[in-house]
């Protein structure tokens, strides 16, 4: 033993009096040895992750040949927020308040799928009422739409068009000003529930769902007439980031990069979940395989939604008192809120109505909210039609009330792939555009 100490500390002074350090690793010095071996005049350049192009702090290792990039690669894990793993160390229900955070142009997609496959393990898809399925369908549609608007938006805004971009944003406010009628936030609402949603939609909100409607629809025309034919537009666009269907397919390439490619794949009609079956709307497709078609695709996908928000509309309005959650109280969260006068929480009547009830009420919602509903053991996964493609969740549970496994499969996450394929050959403007077709959100890919 002495003698192992003993050259141990030898060891540690030898290393002590080394006159210099070698650091190694990382594959910026590997890019560099390796051109350097080749003797080639290559250019290695990082692009982000703190980039106003990047679409959130993504990195792109590019590699030049002039202005001709010849290799891309993309560096994730700079916004990484531990999501799914915080969710195991919380109730089933103050989940969605971590989910809804991922992919934050999104919110209303990822509280739904999480919460269909909460509801697949306790057995009770079948027993959610028609009307909460029906607010579920509304905000998933507005929310299609408003993601949407920041892609198209984002993306003209980088291409230097600027009323692009004021034009989208002006019709997201829009969107969300119905949003937050219903929910009382704009963005992270943790609105849908396991079981149902929070509140319930109001006549006030179905009013002015119906007064916005056409304004929207007369601001995504507005958008198409400054783009479709805009030869600068299609310019940059055409035959730029192409990535054709063999290549979607081998990749896991999902959305409207998919159906910029021709292949109609949409769960909403593949597989359907809250009642999608039964509305009326089309699925758009292109042949075009390049970013100017993933535009069109988008700029037609939301005229669908609108389509849908109407028929959602409509059948609220028929349904005006119906349940919002489920009925088994030893599940449902307490759904009978009402927003406050200071447009968020509870009013106070609603407040004095779980005091005043009895005391085996206030009990009841005392243990639910604190400790949560058990869920039986057993995985599930569940996907829905994301803005970006199919968002899946897999939910493992041991039988306690929470999660012992919580994942996602985001598609911005997956559809990143594609950006090699997309930029290689190409110059370096066209990454910008290749990269803003795709319309990846790092807070879904760095969950």
């Amino acid at each position: 033993m002495a003698a192992d100490t003993t050259h141990a500390t030898g060891a540690a002074e030898e290393y002590l009096d080394s006159p210099t350090m070698h650091v190694s690793g990382g594959d910026w010095d590997d890019l560099v040895d390796e051109a350097t071996a080749l003797h080639e005049e290559r250019i290695v350049v990082n692009m982000g992750p703190q980039h106003p192009s990047t679409h959130g702090v993504l990195r792109l290792i590019l590699e030049l040949d002039g202005e001709t990039v010849t290799e891309t690669r993309a560096g994730i894990g700079y916004l990484h927020t531990g999501i799914e793993k915080n969710m195991e160390y919380r109730t089933w229900v103050q989940g969605v308040t971590f989910c809804t955070r991922m992919d934050y142009l999104t919110p209303m997609f990822q509280e739904a799928a999480y919460c269909l496959a909460i509801e697949k393990l306790l057995g009770i898809t079948d027993q959610i009422p028609q009307r909460a399925s029906d607010i579920r369908v509304l905000m998933m549609e507005l929310t299609r739409i408003s993601s949407h608007l920041v892609c198209i938006g984002t993306g003209g805004m980088e291409m230097g068009a600027t009323t692009v971009m004021t034009v989208g944003f002006r019709e997201r406010e829009r969107v969300f000003r119905i949003i937050e009628e219903v929910t009382g936030l704009r963005m992270n609402n943790a609105y849908i529930r396991p079981g149902g949603v929070a509140q319930d939609v109001s006549q006030r909100a179905i009013d002015l769902t119906r007064e916005m409607v056409p304004e929207i629809r007369r601001g995504i025309r507005e958008l198409e007439l400054l783009v479709n034919e805009n030869p600068i537009v299609k310019g940059r666009m055409v035959d730029v980031g192409i990535l054709d269907l063999t290549g979607c397919m081998a990749l896991g390439i999902t959305g409207p990069v998919l159906r910029s490619a021709g292949l109609p794949h949409d769960l909403r009609k593949a597989a359907p979940y809250c009642g999608y079956e039964t509305y009326d709307f089309e699925v758009i497709t292109r042949e075009s395989m390049d970013a100017y078609g993933r535009l069109r695709v988008r700029l037609d996908e939301m005229y669908q939604s609108l389509r849908i928000v109407e028929q959602a509309v409509d059948r609220l309005e028929a349904s005006l008192g119906e349940p919002i959650m489920v009925a088994d109280k030893k599940i449902a969260w307490p759904a009978q809120l009402s927003v406050g006068s200071d447009g968020m929480g509870n009013s106070l009547d609603h407040i004095k109505q779980i005091m005043g009830t009895s005391m085996e009420a206030l009990i009841h919602h005392f243990k639910i909210v604190t400790e949560g509903f058990r869920v039986p053991p057993g995985q599930v996964y569940v996907a829905v039609e994301s803005a970006k493609g199919e968002l899946g969740c897999h939910l493992v549970s041991d039988g306690g009330t929470r999660p012992y496994r919580a994942h996602f499969r985001d598609p911005s996450f997956n559809n990143l792939q594609a950006t090699s394929i997309m930029c290689e050959g190409s110059q370096v403007a066209d990454v910008i555009v290749a990269v803003a077709s795709i319309d990846p959100v790092m807070g879904g890919v760095d969950r």
